[in-house]
């Protein structure tokens, strides 16, 4: 291999802008990173940080606009409509070729839309690109300009849209398929905490509904939609889509690249096609890995996907291997740590221990295996837990019993468990669960 090879990387989130990170320190091959959704990796996260006046769109860029000169990273705006893998070449859309020599599909997802009637009028929208927001300033500026609106879909991205706009006093009504928020993801118990908490907000959340429709202005605009189940018609200036979000490769379907919902992968990312290699939310994996879903819409795994791929471009070849699974996110003033694995519904042979607090809404959730008490995974709520014990809980085949005993060795704040780490200790022992070092 030369060193000059040319490395194009297509999209410039989180797992490519850190797989060129990683070629560069490892490599003095040519990069190309080619995105048209903006010039420079943002903070993808932050978005709703911006339109809620916490941080400004330049808090959003972790690198200096320098930065990419001084590494030689070659940012390209434009967008790919096609690949010629034979050729080893790209089609953007004002027509302009691009020759490369190993090639990265990063483009990550894109939100799903279900084909309801009216799904592309203004005012319609999902929310995971810096054009999505700047639709959002437009459509939902405040109160005025949006007297009301309607979120569609009960994931992550929805809540965080729903504390949005409650933040500019734009009455939201919240429409969830599920009896309860996110119980697809969490037990029951859990996810009542977390319904609750959202309707104590003011947020108008109507649960085991569906969304029949979108209706239009006549002027191309959304001015209500109609609940399927009731036929009810809500009034609103803006619709948010949050119903998940799927792979963005609309502009592969004509390519020799195989596709499932993602682009194919094996470990090592490897496409079909020797020198095209795939990571992040686009990325679907040809193996299992345990619990792990084929497709990792994930922040902090697409940051591994493109330091684990850079290895292998650099003459290093690396599998992937996340380790355990973690995550966290946030439900407006309730913060969720998830470490292991905790399922809805307990897996065969496990079982579950729920302890909340009588009035702070605070809560763990663990989920165990009967026999053997080993600690599967936990859940925890309000309370903020570290990443290094769990993990090392997990990899030792420690037992619940270990895990409640040493837990307040996980707290960031000592101060919390010095409260409550007895009551969870005493709730264990009361459901008659032997306590063992």
């Amino acid at each position: 291999m030369s060193n000059q090879e040319h490395i194009a990387i297509i999209g410039n989130g989180i797992a490519g802008v850190t797989l060129a990170r990683h070629i560069r320190k490892n490599s003095n091959k040519r990069i190309s990173l080619i995105s048209d959704e903006s010039p420079y990796f943002f903070s993808r996260t932050a978005l709703m940080y911006v339109y809620m006046g916490h941080m400004k769109w330049e808090h959003l860029m972790p690198y200096e606009n320098s930065f990419w000169k001084k590494n030689r990273i070659d940012l390209v705006q434009n967008r790919v409509v096609a690949i010629h893998s034979e050729e080893n070449k790209l089609i953007f859309q004002d027509q302009q070729e691009f020759i490369y020599d190993q090639l990265v599909i990063a483009t990550g997802s894109i939100p799903n839309k279900l084909g309801w009637p009216g799904e592309n009028l203004n005012g319609v929208q999902g929310l995971y690109s810096k054009q999505d927001l700047e639709r959002l300033e437009e459509f939902a500026t405040d109160a005025e300009t949006c007297k009301s609106a309607v979120i569609v879909g009960g994931g992550l991205i929805g809540v965080e849209l729903a504390e949005m706009l409650h933040t500019r006093n734009i009455p939201v009504t919240f429409l969830v398929r599920e009896p309860y928020f996110w119980n697809n993801v969490l037990p029951k118990h859990s996810a009542e905490l977390i319904t609750k908490h959202i309707q104590k907000h003011g947020i108008d959340l109507r649960l085991s509904v569906h969304l029949e429709a979108i209706k239009t202005d006549g002027a191309g605009k959304a001015k209500s939609v109609i609940i399927k189940e009731t036929q009810e018609e809500i009034s609103c200036d803006f619709v948010g889509l949050t119903a998940g979000v799927k792979p963005n490769i609309e502009f592969l379907k004509a390519s020799e690249i195989t596709t499932n919902k993602g682009v194919v992968v094996d470990e090592y990312f490897r496409t079909n096609i020797k020198n095209i290699y795939a990571i992040g939310d686009c990325a679907e994996r040809n193996y299992s890995l345990g619990n792990r879903p084929p497709i990792e819409a994930v922040w902090y795994t697409g940051r591994i996907m493109g330091e684990t791929l850079a290895q292998t471009l650099c003459g290093n070849p690396k599998k992937y291997n996340p380790g355990n699974w973690f995550n966290s996110a946030k439900f407006f003033d309730i913060e969720y740590q998830t470490y292991g694995w905790v399922f809805p519904t307990p897996k065969e042979g496990n079982a579950h221990f729920y302890w909340k607090h009588e009035t702070e809404e605070k809560a763990i959730e663990i989920e165990y295996n009967r026999a053997t008490q080993e600690f599967v995974g936990i859940n925890s709520f309000g309370i903020r837990l570290r990443h290094e014990f769990f993990d090392q809980c997990l990899k030792a085949g420690k037992t619940i019993s270990f895990v409640i005993e040493y837990l307040k060795q996980a707290n960031f704040d000592p101060e919390f468990f010095d409260s409550y780490e007895q009551e969870i200790k005493n709730q264990w022992k009361n459901e008659n669960r032997k306590l063992t070092h």
